[in-house]
């Protein structure tokens, strides 16, 4: 009998302690995105300013429709806006309590005058590109009546834009759509060919 040598990269599974109030710290980082994303379109809403949450929760709202346990965290809050309408949308969201800045070139909102960076709301101007190497500027905008009443990017567009990033964390949101059937090939014969060849990538490698 042939004898089998163990495996180096075998290794053992360890355990660390975490502090008590881990599962709260967790469940409250999901919650001030909600309402931060709830303040500010309530906000815009109130005020009749057009806008689309567009991003990570445009893409857990659609996934939502099909499969909540799928929806995927998100931190950030994105909205697109008319460039025309940016003072409205200045005065509803400070209105709100958010603090108007700027950052990388990006026009943000911070969730008051301590509010971190990495928490703002980002700002996205419907037809200007987003970045210089976009394909595409950015769409109008087109909404969905979510239930819980802020205005969600339709989901046609919302691909679109996803496609146009190409980022890792854009392409990972196109497979959660993918996985829950909101995405399938049928949709390559409607996108611009270099659209239309980095969605077949996505689709032919599920696993990456």
């Amino acid at each position: 009998m042939q004898n089998i040598s163990p495996n180096p990269l075998r290794w053992t599974t360890q355990t660390v302690a975490m502090s008590e109030d881990i599962l709260d710290r967790m469940e409250r980082a999901v919650a001030k995105v909600r309402e931060r994303l709830l303040r500010a379109t309530a906000a815009l809403n109130q005020a009749g300013v057009p806008y689309a949450v567009v991003g990570g929760n445009a893409v857990a709202s659609w996934v939502a429709t099909v499969d909540e346990g799928a929806v995927r965290n998100t931190r950030d809050v994105d909205l697109l806006i008319r460039r025309a309408d940016f003072d409205a949308v200045t005065a509803a969201l400070e209105g709100a309590g958010f603090v108007r800045g700027e950052l990388l070139g990006v026009d943000r909102f911070r969730d008051g005058p301590e509010g971190k960076p990495s928490e703002a709301i980002h700002i996205i101007f419907a037809g200007e590109k987003t970045r210089p190497d976009h394909l595409l500027s950015a769409p109008e905008i087109q909404t969905f009546q979510d239930p819980v009443n802020f205005r969600v990017i339709t989901l046609e567009t919302l691909v679109v834009m996803k496609l146009m990033s190409n980022r890792d964390k854009d392409r990972t949101h196109l497979r959660d759509m993918i996985a829950v059937g909101l995405i399938d090939r049928s949709w390559l014969p409607t996108l611009p060919a270099q659209l239309a060849e980095r969605l077949k990538h996505i689709l032919d490698t599920p696993d990456d």
